[in-house]
C-alpha cells in the first residue's frame, strides 16, 4: 500500500505541474455554474426544488465531461512513459506493474474527485443561495458525486488500456477520442435510431434496458435520473429510467470500473520496456 501511495503522490505532483488539477477543476466549476444559473427555469413547471433540477442538468454534463477528462488524463499514462524512456527505470524499482497502475489510478481519481466535488459544490451553493428549499436535493447531489467518480474510474481504466496498446501518445490520443465518441455520442445515436425504427417493438421493451446497462455512460445517466421521478420525466430518458431497477444500474456502475482496470492491468503486463 505504501508503494501505491508513493506512486500516487508522485503522479499527482506531475499532474499538478502539468496544470491538470487546475484545468479539470476549472472546467467543472465553470460548466456547473453555467448550468446552475440557467437550469432553474423549469422548477415551477415540474414541481421540484431547484437543486434537483440542477442535478439533472449536471448529470447530462457529467456524461460528456467526466469521461473526456478521464481519457485526457490517462491516454499517455503508459505511452508517455515508453516514449520518454522512463518506463524501464520505473520498473527497476521494487514496485509491481499492478501497483504502478493503481498508483496512477488513485492520483487521477483524486483529481477527478476534487474537480467534481468543487464543481458540483459550487452549483449547489448557487442553488441553495437562491432557493433555501433546494437543500432537499442534497441527497441527489451526493449520489451524483460518487457515481461521477465511478464513471471516471471506468474511463481512466479505458485510457490506461489504450495507452498500453498504442505505446505512443499520439496513437493513444486518437484512440481515446474514438472511444469517447463511440461511448458517449455515437452509441446513443445508434440506440435512438433503433428505437425510432422499432416503433415500440421488442427492441424498445426488451433489448433497450440491456443496451443502456452495457454502456457505462448510459448506466450512469439512468442511475441518477431514476432517483428523481419528476426530473427524470423532464429529461429524455425518463421512460428508460423507470423500466430499469435502480440496483441494476448501480451494479453496472460498480462493475464497469473493476472490469476496466482489470483489462488495463492485463494490457500493461504485455508492455515491454
Amino acid at each position: 500500500m505504501n508503494r501505491i501511495l508513493a506512486t500516487a503522490i508522485s503522479e499527482f505532483r506531475i499532474a499538478f505541474r502539468n496544470r491538470w488539477v487546475s484545468i479539470a477543476t476549472g472546467m467543472m466549476v465553470l460548466f456547473a455554474l453555467v448550468l446552475a444559473a440557467a437550469g432553474s427555469a423549469p422548477t415551477g413547471d415540474v414541481g421540484v426544488d431547484r437543486l434537483s433540477v440542477t442535478v439533472a442538468s449536471l448529470t447530462s454534463l457529467a456524461v460528456y465531461l467526466v469521461p473526456l477528462l478521464a481519457l485526457l488524463m490517462s491516454f499517455d499514462a503508459v505511452a508517455g512513459e515508453v516514449e520518454r524512456g522512463t518506463l524501464p527505470l520505473l520498473l527497476t524499482y521494487p514496485v509491481s506493474r499492478l501497483q504502478i497502475l493503481l498508483g496512477k489510478l488513485l492520483a487521477h481519481l483524486a483529481i477527478l474527485a476534487l474537480a467534481v466535488a468543487l464543481g458540483y459544490g459550487a452549483a449547489a451553493l448557487v442553488a441553495v443561495w437562491s432557493d433555501p428549499g433546494a437543500v432537499a436535493g442534497l441527497a441527489s447531489l451526493w449520489r451524483l458525486i460518487w457515481s461521477s467518480v465511478l464513471l471516471g474510474a471506468t474511463f481512466l481504466g479505458a485510457g490506461y488500456t489504450l495507452s498500453s496498446l498504442a505505446r505512443r501518445p499520439s496513437g493513444a490520443a486518437g484512440l481515446a477520442v474514438a472511444v469517447w465518441l463511440v461511448a458517449v455520442v455515437l452509441y446513443d445515436l445508434a440506440l435512438l435510431a433503433l428505437i425510432v425504427s422499432d416503433g415500440g417493438g421488442a427492441f424498445t421493451t426488451q433489448a433497450l434496458p440491456i443496451a443502456l446497462l452495457a454502456n457505462p455512460a448510459d448506466a450512469f445517466r439512468v442511475f441518477n435520473l431514476s432517483a428523481a421521478a419528476a426530473v427524470a420525466a423532464a429529461g429524455g430518458i425518463g421512460g428508460a429510467a423507470y423500466s430499469i431497477p435502480i440496483w441494476q444500474s448501480a451494479a453496472s456502475l460498480l462493475l464497469w470500473p473493476l472490469a476496466s482496470v482489470a483489462v488495463a492491468t492485463a494490457a500493461f503486463r504485455k508492455v515491454t520496456p
